[in-house]
C-alpha cells in the first residue's frame, strides 16, 4: 500500500559515527519512510532535529544527490564557509561529487522536522572535512584520513 502512517514507520536514534564524532547527533531521529513503502532508487527520510544538535557531520558525496525541505522549524546550513538559516517550506539540494561539505545545525529552541531525500547509489563515498573522518566508497567502515580503520 502506498499510504503509510509514519508513526509506525522505523525510526532510527543517533548516528553511527565513532566517538567523539557522535556526540552532536545523539538525539536526532529519523523515520524511514522511503523504507517503509519498498523505495530502493533512494531515501527518504523524515529527520527530527531537537535545540543543539546537528543533522549530521559536515559531509559530501561523491555519487550521492542529496536534497531537504524543512517541514516545520528553523535551521542553519552550514557549507563550506556559508551559513544559511532555513525555515518551513524552505529547499536545498547538494548534487554529487561536489566538494561542499554540508550539515543542517538546530540553533533554536525547539525541534526541527525536515525532510530528507538522496539517492542510493552503491558504492558512494562521503568525505568528512572537518575532521578525521571518511566513508571509503564499497565499504561498510569509517577510517580516518590515512586510511587506518576506527
Amino acid at each position: 500500500m502506498p499510504k503509510i502512517d509514519p508513526a509506525v514507520a522505523l525510526t532510527k536514534h543517533g548516528d553511527s559515527y565513532p566517538p567523539p564524532f557522535s556526540a552532536m547527533c545523539a538525539q536526532i531521529s529519523r523515520t524511514k519512510l522511503g523504507d517503509a513503502v519498498g523505495l530502493t532508487d533512494f531515501g527518504v527520510s523524515l529527520l527530527r532535529l531537537p535545540p543543539g544538535q546537528w543533522s549530521a557531520q559536515r559531509h559530501w558525496h561523491e555519487q550521492e544527490d542529496e536534497f531537504l525541505m524543512v517541514v516545520e522549524g528553523e535551521v542553519v546550513l552550514v557549507e563550506e564557509g556559508v551559513e544559511t538559516v532555513l525555515v518551513a517550506g524552505d529547499f536545498a539540494g547538494f548534487p554529487s561529487d561536489v566538494a561542499n561539505g554540508h550539515h543542517l545545525q538546530n540553533r533554536s529552541d525547539r525541534v526541527a522536522v525536515v525532510l530528507e531525500v538522496g539517492s542510493r547509489r552503491e558504492g558512494s563515498g562521503c568525505h568528512y572535512p572537518d575532521i578525521d573522518l571518511d566513508a571509503p566508497a564499497n565499504s561498510p567502515d569509517y577510517v580516518h584520513k590515512d586510511g587506518t580503520p576506527y
